[in-house]
């Protein structure tokens, strides 16, 4: 594979700001970067997505938001609200949390009725699904079973990790989920990618989107000490 330039890998990156105390004025500022250095989207907590959807109109910037985050916990029925609530603020894309624990206990009917829901409601209102399923908290077999339930389910992608509970994302698991869901969809790797030498990696291991608050860093050729 030939190794990619900072500029190929800024169209891989969702370039991200989940923080519960971000501000406007923050929120502003990435849109900004993100302009600058042409970003595959911006992500932000639904408070955030008609702000974001604004601020990158006229722009191939997309505007990514997250729902059931992070936890993964909340019904449904909530899930599919937020998300119809999200692609009416304006979100193109949905990174929606899974039912964890229903992966843990292997009810994968569980998972792929909550999954295809949510994927339906996004994909009716023009936006794509990509599916967290928190690879630190699952075993590989739940891993497996979390991404064989998404992609029946009609999802668009996988994602690997909130950056919010014990670990990110790691080489292995995006190539595991690789191998899972074939070459048909696609693969986030975010948590921990805070490096070009890390996103370079992660790219070869199988990733098509990179989840991070270190995007400005990453194409700077520097190594951010954020935490997502």
């Amino acid at each position: 594979m030939t190794e990619l330039s900072a500029r190929d890998i800024a169209g891989y990156i969702d370039h991200t700001l989940l923080a519960a105390n971000a501000s406007r004025e923050q929120i502003t500022a990435i849109c900004d970067e993100a302009k600058k250095y042409e970003f595959k989207s911006v992500c932000v907590n639904p408070v955030w997505t008609s702000t974001v959807a604004r601020e990158l109109e006229g722009t191939n910037v997309l505007t990514c938001t997250v729902i059931g985050f992070p936890l993964g916990a909340s019904a449904t029925a909530t899930k599919v609200f937020e998300t119809t609530q999200a692609v009416a603020d304006g979100a193109n894309e949905i990174d929606m949390v899974i039912d964890i624990a229903a992966a843990l206990r292997g009810d994968r009917d569980a998972l792929v009725n909550e999954i295809f829901a949510i994927a339906q409601a996004a994909h009716e209102g023009g936006a794509i699904l990509k599916v967290i399923i928190e690879t630190c908290l699952l075993t590989e077999d739940a891993k497996v079973l979390a991404c064989e339930a998404a992609k029946a389910s009609g999802a668009d992608f996988v994602k690997t990790s909130t950056g919010f509970s014990t670990g990110g994302a790691t080489v292995e698991d995006v190539a595991l989920m690789r191998r899972t869901v074939g070459a048909e969809m696609g693969v986030k790797a975010s948590g921990g990618v805070r490096s070009l030498e890390t996103a370079r990696a992660m790219i070869e291991a199988g990733a098509t989107r990179l989840g991070s608050s270190s995007g400005v860093a990453i194409l700077e050729g520097e190594q951010s000490g954020s935490s997502y």
